[in-house]
């Protein structure tokens, strides 16, 4: 019995030591009501973000482009020591139902990654939280604040914050992104 916790305990390991474990299951927010995917395409420039081994640059950004076959075409960029960094990843609407319950995977053999709409009024910003549950033990999770532009006032991310505090979502480490000196065609 001891084998597998050991096998368990070293896959996740590096998720570990990129966040900050909390204990016991995720949170179950309430998301986005009346979800309109449609209206969510488009280009999101990261305003706010708990820090994510995975974003180390700045000027970071996601494309969200609809797919014939209902499935979204993900491409996120980011500038990292003076280079332009991109991936490509797949969306889809996990429960229909719930259309505000995206999973994205950035790999074919990855699982797809919660990606939770909480808020979003289309046009200015959006609310996006993601969390995997270790053994029900703990959990890791991410939270972004969004924006259509590279900034967004000071009132619009305090509100976010608050979103995300009701929510019983800790981003009491959320930082700020780094948008500054982007290139406008990144």
């Amino acid at each position: 019995m001891k084998l597998p916790f050991v096998v368990v305990f070293a896959f996740i390991l590096p998720l570990i030591r990129a966040q900050v474990p909390h204990w016991g299951p995720c949170p179950d927010p309430a998301v986005q009501p009346a979800f309109n995917l449609k209206q969510f395409m488009g280009r999101w420039f990261e305003i706010a973000k708990l820090p994510a081994q995975f974003e180390k640059g700045r000027c970071i950004e996601t494309n969200f482009t609809l797919t014939t076959d209902n499935s979204i075409r993900v491409v996120s960029s980011e500038k990292l020591k003076g280079e332009l960094r991109k991936i490509e990843g797949t969306g889809v609407i996990e429960d229909m139902k719930n259309p505000a319950k995206l999973g994205i995977s950035y790999s074919y053999v990855l699982p797809y990654s919660p990606y939770w709409i909480l808020s979003t009024d289309y046009v200015d910003s959006a609310l996006v939280y993601s969390c995997t549950d270790i053994l029900r033990l703990f959990h890791v999770d991410f939270a972004w604040i969004l924006g259509r532009t590279r900034t967004l006032p000071d009132a619009t991310v305090e509100k976010a914050m608050n979103t995300f505090a009701k929510n019983n979502i800790d981003v009491s480490r959320m930082i700020p992104s780094k948008q500054q000196g982007c290139d406008k065609t990144l």
